[in-house]
């Protein structure tokens, strides 16, 4: 076809009315009101970061810096730090003194625990290097090494509330082995666990690696050691629940309920928790461990896989929950951020 022509009209003068102006103010207000709200709408999008929703209602408001007359929110028993017990005596000073040592208030329960006040992990340096998670040697390894960060990461903040620490003991295996608690893995299981008897973490590198009977092992569904590590933020998640005495407070409650139903949901609140604390840690060590970008989407990706499946007991949450409850950790990074006692019943089931 040929060039469309385009011809030009003469421009022609329009005589409005008041009616006519104000309608045309008005309507360029409204237009302008609406691009706002779209732009500062689309800034938000544009800046919002990939992050969850807190699901956990702190129990209180994390102390500020300044003294504040309100009462303590966690009144309970009390137990003396080591590091409060005098140094020296003077040598006239009579054994019959009364005692003056300060005291720390500490709380068991599981709503309101002294954890809670703990707020964020240190930052800290610690390197996974290349271990394969199919070494057992190599895993092995790696499994004592970020252990130890672990104990770097959770004994000053504790501490520091009052709470005495003791770092957690390892038994590792290639195949099986058997502790305290039982087997290791459990029969067609390839998790590790936590044993409060005697405080001890109990894995085997070549069914979390390879899998166990019917279960697939977690390196089929994350070859990265970060995978593993995370699950063994995990279970050092639950050595901070025994020494702080949420784990008592658990059993206790367990023992307390009269439903299968209830203990399933008491036994999901408490794994959930393991793995919000687990998600900690890992935030903690993110620069030098490391974990980029890619890894730590592996990661959240990693706890949608994990959790209760169809045909087994409802006693570690759902898969989608297991995600929720970990980036929560992450992305969180507070104690009181992890309190899944306080959490709606959806986000724990």
């Amino acid at each position: 076809m040929p060039p469309r022509q385009w011809h030009h009209q003469p421009y022609r003068r329009v005589r409005l009315s008041v009616a006519g102006v104000l309608g045309i103010v008005f309507g360029s207000v409204a237009a302008l009101f609406v691009l706002i709200v779209l732009g500062v709408a689309m800034l938000k999008s544009s800046s919002r970061s990939e992050t969850t929703n807190p699901v956990a209602i702190p129990s209180y408001e994390p102390p500020s810096s300044r003294e504040t007359d309100e009462p303590d929110p966690f009144p309970t028993r009390t137990r003396k730090t080591q590091s409060e017990q005098p140094e020296t005596q003077p040598e006239t000073q009579p054994e019959t003194q009364p005692e003056t040592q300060p005291k720390v208030t500490l709380n068991t329960s599981l709503r309101n625990n002294t954890v809670y006040k703990a707020g964020a992990l240190p930052r800290l340096n610690c390197p996974a290097g290349n271990a394969s998670i199919f070494s057992h040697s190599q895993l092995k390894a790696l499994i004592l090494k970020t252990g130890k960060c672990m104990d770097r990461a959770w004994q000053p903040i504790l501490e520091k509330q009052g709470i005495r620490f003791r770092p957690p003991g390892y038994a590792i295996a290639a195949g099986r082995g058997r502790g305290a608690c039982g087997d290791y893995p459990h029969r067609g299981s390839i998790v590790p666990y936590y044993c409060p008897r005697n405080s001890t973490i109990y894995a085997s590198t070549s069914a979390m690696a390879k899998g166990n009977g019917n279960s697939r092992g977690y390196g089929e569904i994350i070859s990265w050691n970060g995978g593993i590590i995370s699950m063994m933020a995990h279970e050092y998640g639950h050595h901070v629940q025994n020494i702080t005495g949420l784990l008592n407070s658990w059993w206790s409650s367990t023992l307390d309920s009269s439903s299968q139903s209830g203990k399933l949901a008491l036994s999901r609140r408490l794994e959930l928790q393991a793995t919000c604390f687990g998600g900690m840690w890992m935030r903690s060590v993110a620069a030098s461990y490391p974990v980029s970008m890619a890894n730590r989407r592996q990661l959240f990706w990693f706890y949608g896989q994990v959790g209760d499946h169809p045909g087994y007991p409802r006693d570690h949450g759902s898969p989608r929950n297991n995600n929720l409850w970990f980036r929560q950790g992450w992305e969180k990074s507070k104690t009181y951020q992890c309190n899944t006692w306080l959490a709606p019943s959806s986000t724990t089931s």
